[in-house]
C-alpha cells in the first residue's frame, strides 16, 4: 500500500521547516482563510488559524475520509489514519 502523508497549517515558512523536521513528513505552510473556506474547515478568526482537517485521499483524489474538528479534540493520529487506511484498502475489490 503506498501511503503519503502530509500536513499545513498557518505557519510562514521557515516555521512549517521546524515542525517538518521534527514530526518527519512534508509541512505545508502559509494556509489563508481562503484556503481554509475551501476545505470546508473552520477558521478561528481570533487566532488566525485553521482548526484541524484531516483527509484521506484515494485514486484520482477522491475523498475517502474526512474528520472536522474546532480545538485539539479529535485530531486523527497517524496510527488511527494508517488503520483507517488499511480497512479501506482491505475493501476495495
Amino acid at each position: 500500500m503506498d501511503v503519503t502523508m502530509f500536513a499545513a497549517s498557518v505557519d510562514p515558512i521557515d516555521k512549517a521547516k521546524l515542525v517538518a523536521d521534527e514530526i518527519a513528513m512534508p509541512v505545508g505552510y502559509g494556509v489563508t482563510r481562503d484556503i481554509a473556506e475551501k476545505l470546508g474547515s473552520w477558521w478561528e478568526d481570533r487566532r488566525q488559524i485553521i482548526q484541524p482537517s484531516e483527509f484521506i485521499l484515494g485514486p484520482g483524489n477522491k475523498v475517502l475520509a474526512s474528520s472536522y474538528s474546532d480545538g485539539p479534540v479529535a485530531r486523527m493520529l497517524a496510527p488511527d489514519a494508517l488503520s483507517l487506511i488499511k480497512i479501506i484498502a482491505a475493501r476495495s475489490p
